[in-house]
């Protein structure tokens, strides 16, 4: 895990070598062992590297592969790479290190960009091919590895992150009112290619971008499972699928243990996390190092969830550290949370994640972690209710079911110059869901939640909390193999047992069944929630201060009736709405936008 940056020409000039070492230098965090600059021709490529795989100079990176004029750089983590040297080996390819990044490379070399189709992780790169100055982009089935891009005339310049390319200089800050109206609308979701920042793109899961040297290119999507029921799948039982999906999570949590550093696992005490614990205990792992956060309560809810977390760590006996987090380091921990944010997120929990996160670094460089379940295989209370959805009107029952607010609603909040023109976030949900390959309303519906909104979500969160501590977090239930599998499952299925219930049944083999039948949890902020405090008083002060009023981008009208009644106001999600709106202009004055 690691961060990724640099730039390519198209005028003619060289790179410039300074701005690839300020966004090298604003990705330090995600690379805290290692750092490389690498420049030649029109292309200049920068590195930050955290140590998980091959912990010798020999995997540092940019990498250079001088027999097959290649260089490159990589984050995240190929679990089959050991497979793929083998096989490439056999191909004749001499390997100096046992990196995962030099696999990518020679398979590169091997396959072209089919590579990817051969990958079993989580990744991002960068390839350039010396003879030809032709740049290769890639990125992951689901999105785990971020990828940013600015791109002008004369040239482009990526990154691990967006703030790694504001420190390069030269980006349109500009704010994209089409991405404004997906923030505000779909619970701060921003589908790729779009972030708020009009002069940042980021390239999209799943896909391979080619860049020739006078700019122009050429991408493709290399993968998208079919939610339809499939003919090798007929006649399968209840029970025959729960035994499929645990054989699935058990390969997809067996093959995240690969690392040359200990790997821990954050534990919630949900059915997720717990899960991951019992598979790891079923392979024999001893002694394992599991996490948990709670917060201090407020407004009569409760901050943590240790009695399942803590029955879970029992039942298997791990090493296990619960952090407690005071309300008082919830406003102080604000700032820095929002600060590692690549883009807005209004989710409670990226205080959450930034908090445990700075304590779990401390003990483990790795992590396995619950994300995505819910989305995968349907585990939210809302599913069931666009499940009955007849398979034509699932676009409206999902945008009635899941948008914190309507198009019309949006003109009450933005000013005129900052609201898109039409009802673009509807738009967006109507058209991905017309696509074929969805056979029911609630495939259409989880494949658009797996798609799209865990990647540019809770999937990202995670990513940018976890990395802002050089902490590198894997997600088992984002295992392509177990997203195909869980697309093909029939819909009653996951819907059973108030969701997610092929799941359940497979937890029930294996876990507490106090810990399978619990109610849902989320990760609870109280102070957030309520408004409490000192997180009031930042939430004021962002709104009121000169950059806001310069920006203008809220009704002033609107920001004063939240402000009057701060804890009143909730969308129709029921998120507070006071939050998004200051949670997005904080981010702005923080990244100087």
């Amino acid at each position: 895990m690691c961060g990724l940056s640099g730039e390519m020409r198209f005028d003619g000039s060289r790179p410039d070598l300074a701005a690839v070492d300020r966004m090298s230098d604003r990705l330090a965090a995600r690379g805290p062992d290692g750092h490389g600059i690498w420049s030649k021709g029109a292309v200049a490529l920068g590195h930050r590297r955290l140590k998980i795989i091959d912990l010798s100079e020999r995997g540092d990176q940019p990498m250079t592969d001088a027999q097959l004029h290649l260089t490159g750089v990589f984050n995240g983590c190929i679990y089959n790479y050991e497979e793929l040297r083998t096989e490439l080996k056999a191909l004749g390819h001499r390997f100096r290190s046992t990196s995962d990044t030099e696999v990518v490379l020679k398979a590169y070399q091997q396959w072209g960009t089919a590579c990817v189709d051969r990958f079993r992780g989580m990744f991002a790169f960068a390839i350039v091919e010396h003879r030809t100055g032709r740049l290769i982009l890639g990125r992951d089935r689901l999105g785990i590895k971020p990828l940013y891009l600015a791109q002008t005339p004369e040239r482009l310049r990526f990154a691990s992150s967006l703030p790694a390319l504001l420190a390069a200089g030269g980006v349109d800050t500009s704010l994209d009112p089409a991405a404004l109206h997906q923030y505000f609308s779909w619970h701060a979701t921003v589908a790729a290619p779009r972030t708020v920042v009009t002069g940042v793109r980021k390239l999209p899961p799943a896909t391979v971008r080619i860049v020739e040297p006078d700019g122009t290119y050429r991408e493709h999507c290399y993968w998208q499972p079919s939610y339809t029921r499939r003919p090798e799948h007929a006649g399968m039982s209840a029970t025959e699928w729960r035994d499929a999906v645990l054989d699935a999570l058990r390969s997809a949590v067996r093959r995240r243990m690969v690392a040359d550093v200990p790997v821990g696992v954050l534990l919630s005490g949900g059915l997720d996390s717990s899960l991951i614990v019992a598979l790891l205990a079923d392979e024999g792992q001893r002694d394992l190092a599991t996490f948990s956060v709670g917060f201090e309560s407020e407004g009569g809810t409760d901050g943590d969830e240790f009695r399942y977390s803590d029955l879970v760590a029992r039942e298997f006996a791990t090493d296990h550290h619960q952090l407690v987090i005071p309300s008082h380091r919830v406003s102080t921990a604000l700032d820095a949370t929002i600060a590692a944010m690549s883009e807005p997120m209004m989710s409670h929990d990226a205080v959450a994640f930034h908090l445990l996160s700075e304590e779990v670094a401390k003990n483990v460089k790795v992590v396995q972690s619950g994300q995505g379940a819910d989305e995968v295989f349907a585990g939210y209370h809302w599913y069931p209710r666009l499940a009955d959805a007849a398979r034509e009107e699932e676009p409206e029952t999902y945008i009635e079911t899941y948008f914190d607010r309507s198009h019309a609603d949006l003109a009450a909040i933005l000013q005129p110059h900052m609201l898109a023109q039409d009802d673009v976030s509807g738009r967006f949900v109507r058209e991905h869901m017309a696509v074929p390959g969805a056979e029911t309303a609630l495939d259409a519906a989880l494949r658009l939640d797996t798609h799209v909104m865990l990647v540019d979500d809770p999937v990202k969160r995670v990513d940018n909390m976890t990395m802002d501590w050089g902490l590198e977090a894997r997600v088992p239930f984002l295992d392509h193999e177990l997203v195909e599998l869980a697309a093909a499952c029939p819909p009653e299925l996951k819907l059973a047992d108030g969701g997610k219930g092929v799941l359940k049944e497979a937890g029930r083999k294996l876990l507490p069944h106090d810990v399978v039948d619990r109610p849902k949890g989320y990760f609870p902020v109280p102070a957030i929630t309520h408004m409490a405090g000192p997180v009031l008083d930042r939430v004021r002060e962002a709104l009121n201060a000169p950059e806001a009023k310069r920006r203008g981008l809220f009704q002033d009208t609107y920001v004063a009736e939240l402000l009057a009644a701060p804890d009143r106001h909730r969308t129709r999600r029921g998120a507070n709405a006071l939050w998004q709106l200051a949670l997005l202009e904080i981010w702005l004055q923080t990244h100087g936008i």
